[in-house]
């Protein structure tokens, strides 16, 4: 055999095991590639709020409009401070005022106050009052003033409730009632007056 032909042999035998080879080197690299690339970056972890606030507002009023652009609730105060953890707003020296679309009118202030985001749910701290000014209605009984005070109260204002663990002094018109602790939903028009209750009821005038 020529020397051509024992090269034109081995190339054959080569070629034979030519794919082969290229793809062990293929996988080869490959997997070097995949060793010596730069890991991906570790996502930041995620950390959780802290009870931190996150800001403040001082000497402020925020006030809330419908769409027809009537006034809704309007909150005051000296400072708040916004708590992202609970997204709730606490204020020093609270001044809050709510209109209902039938006209009624709702003015809590406290010490201290600790609202929701939207507004919906206070608790007030320290001096405590809820006050339901009076309403007339035309062709109907007129709403009489509704007071509440205590050292703690719980309102919702669109449910129109109103509670306390401690104890509470609730004015309406002329009549007093205390009590240790109280439940009242104007809505449904239930009272609940728990511990020791004292009323004092005065007839209307004549």
């Amino acid at each position: 055999m020529t020397l051509m032909g024992r090269a034109r042999q081995a190339w054959e035998r080569i070629s034979l095991y030519l794919p082969v080879v290229l793809m062990g080197l293929m996988a080869l690299s490959t997997w070097w590639l995949v060793r010596n690339a730069p890991k991906p970056l570790r996502p930041a972890q995620v950390v959780a709020p802290t009870h931190e606030p996150d800001y403040f507002m001082r000497g402020f009023s925020v006030k809330s409009f419908d769409a027809s652009g009537r006034l809704q609730s309007e909150i005051r105060g000296d400072v708040a401070r916004h708590y992202p953890d609970t997204d709730t707003l606490e204020i020093d020296k609270a001044h809050m005022r709510s209109m209902a679309p039938d006209g009624r009118v709702t003015v809590a202030t406290a010490n201290r106050a600790l609202t929701n985001s939207d507004g919906s749910e206070v608790q007030l701290f320290g001096n405590a009052v809820v006050t339901r000014e009076p309403l007339k209605r035309p062709g109907r009984e007129p709403l009489p003033r509704l007071q509440f005070k205590g050292e703690f109260l719980h309102a919702w204002l669109n449910s129109e409730r109103v509670s306390s663990n401690q104890p509470v002094t609730l004015t309406r018109g002329n009549d007093q009632f205390t009590a240790d602790s109280m439940d009242y939903d104007n809505l449904d028009q239930i009272m609940r007056m728990r511990g020791r209750v004292r009323g004092s009821l005065i007839p209307p005038a004549r």
